[in-house]
């Protein structure tokens, strides 16, 4: 086997062992989260957990065994600034039994200068899911800039984030290297975050090549230490077609269409 190959399947089985299976789409059923959970054992392993609509997570609690998390969004995908409504979303996430919030932080309010809008969703969620996993999503395919990227993260930080995510997959631009770098930055800069919180990247990542190239940034910027389902997640959904080809010995399947997560 070539050097080449090995390090695809050690990429692989780790973006397997760190992957949030995700299914987000409006027409979602139980039939399909059922489905997705029985995907989430994998013959070549588990995935870190599985990610669903706050409905669905009582479902895919009693699905999955217990050493796959159970993730749900809230705030998903608007990022809207109604501290109520997020709120609302946390506390049936953990009502449901799940392990993970996914929130999406106010990203046009971050845009227009309000900050406080943006402290206030992050805080008020931050206590409604007091001793689970908070993951922040900041939509950087639509900040789009690094300062605002930064600032993001910063604020996500202060406000008690385990995990800095890129994307709701819900955008023309998800993640991109440079935006993960950006985020990674910052949580390596801050004293209280850096052995610490984690990073997840989601949305268009659909491939194992695509996933090692986010593999290789968070060891560069957070160490070797990092490459665990505590520090680092991907978001995707077909990225596992890929990851069961290569494990599997088979030739990798056509990537997924545009817009898929």
């Amino acid at each position: 086997m070539s050097a080449k190959a090995d390090d695809l399947i050690t990429a692989a089985r780790r973006a397997l062992a760190c992957l949030d299976l995700t299914s987000l789409n409006d027409a979602d059923t139980e039939a399909d989260v059922l489905k997705l959970c029985a995907r989430a054992q994998s013959p070549h392993g588990p995935v870190a957990a599985v990610c669903v609509w706050p409905r669905f997570a009582a479902l895919a609690r009693r699905e999955l065994p217990a050493q796959i998390a159970v993730a749900a969004v809230a705030n998903f995908p608007d990022g809207s600034a109604d501290v109520a409504r997020a709120v609302r979303d946390t506390r049936a996430i953990v009502e449901a039994g799940a392990q993970e919030v996914d929130v999406v932080l106010p990203f046009e309010r971050l845009q227009q200068g309000d900050e406080k809008a943006v402290i206030a969703v992050l805080q008020a969620v931050r206590d409604a899911c007091d001793g689970l996993v908070l993951k922040v999503i900041l939509e950087t395919g639509v900040l789009a800039g690094d300062v605002l990227i930064a600032r993001a993260s910063q604020l996500s930080l202060e406000a008690g984030a385990d995990f800095l995510k890129t994307s709701t997959g819900k955008t023309p631009v998800s993640a991109t290297p440079q935006a993960a770098r950006v985020m990674l930055a910052q949580i390596a800069g801050d004293a209280r975050s850096a052995a610490r919180v984690g990073f997840k990247a989601s949305g268009g990542i659909r491939t194992v090549a695509d996933a090692a190239v986010y593999l290789a940034l968070c060891e560069e910027v957070l160490g070797p230490q990092a490459l665990q389902p505590a520090r680092f997640r991907i978001g995707a959904s077909s990225l596992l077609n890929d990851i069961e080809a290569v494990l599997g010995g088979q030739a990798s399947p056509p990537p997924a269409a545009p817009g898929t997560y």
